[in-house]
């Protein structure tokens, strides 16, 4: 008779297995689900409305003050402040999130994050002006897509690949048009470059989608890739006021 512990499923708490392979939840549950997606959407929107534009820099929450990453990230917030006058955008957390906040925070810039909720929870680090934190990854994504005009993806894991790829996506199938990415890190992300290299020889992506993406670690030309974006495209429109009824504040 085998051992009844070689019969459990692995790395799954059999409870949580269950609750996702139970198949449809009931109407109610659903319509209170979509009650606090459009709650998370609307705090979120609320909160942020006046942030803009920005540029949303992307990175791992692991890495530390000292750091070579660290200290590029936070050179990189101070660049985006003082020569492009954009606010920096961040998921609002520790590491390189951190690290370009506080670049921008230290310039006098604005610096602004938009933070997750976790089961471990995720401290809000103390270099922004306004926050907000999100229940949900899906809604916390199209936040910091949502205000930005240029994206900024500095070494990560598996959180920053989800956001590289989900961004260049819809650059590439123009959801969002030929907004400027920036890849900061050759040597770290060069496995990552040779497999799109090898996604082009297979005909999985053209050629001209490569040029969505700047690679550089020279954070001068990488601001410059921006700016020759923002002289293109960008557009002045009359800054709208926050309505004191509605209890808005910038």
């Amino acid at each position: 008779m085998p051992d009844e512990s070689s019969t459990k499923r692995p790395f799954i708490d059999q409870k949580i297995g269950d609750y996702f392979l139970e198949g449809p939840k009931s109407r109610r549950f659903e319509l209170l689900f979509l009650l606090e997606v459009f709650w998370e959407f609307f705090k979120g929107i609320r909160a942020l409305h006046f942030v803009g534009p920005c540029v949303t820099v992307f990175g791992s929450a692991r890495f530390k003050e000292g750091s070579e990453y660290y200290e590029q990230a936070r050179e990189l917030g101070k660049h985006v402040s003082q020569e492009l006058g954009l606010t920096v955008m961040t998921g609002g957390g520790p590491g390189i999130m951190e690290a370009a906040n506080r670049g921008a925070y230290e310039a006098g810039g604005r610096s602004v994050g938009c933070n997750i909720v976790l089961p471990h929870e995720q401290k809000e680090n103390p270099y922004m002006h306004k926050w907000v934190k999100i229940k949900y990854f899906f809604i916390r994504k199209v936040l910091l897509i949502k205000y930005s005009y240029a994206f900024v993806i500095m070494p990560g894991g598996v959180g920053t690949m989800d956001e590289l790829f989900e961004t260049l996506t819809l650059i590439q199938t123009g959801a969002i048009h030929n907004f400027p990415m920036v890849l900061i890190g050759k040597t770290y992300y060069e496995p990552l470059i040779m497999m799109l290299g090898k996604m082009v020889e297979n005909g999985t992506i053209s050629p001209q989608d490569l040029d969505l993406l700047k690679i550089t670690d020279d954070l001068d030309e990488a601001i410059d890739h921006i700016r020759q974006y923002l002289m293109t495209n960008f557009k002045i429109q009359k800054r709208r006021k926050p309505i004191w009824w509605l209890l808005e504040k910038i």
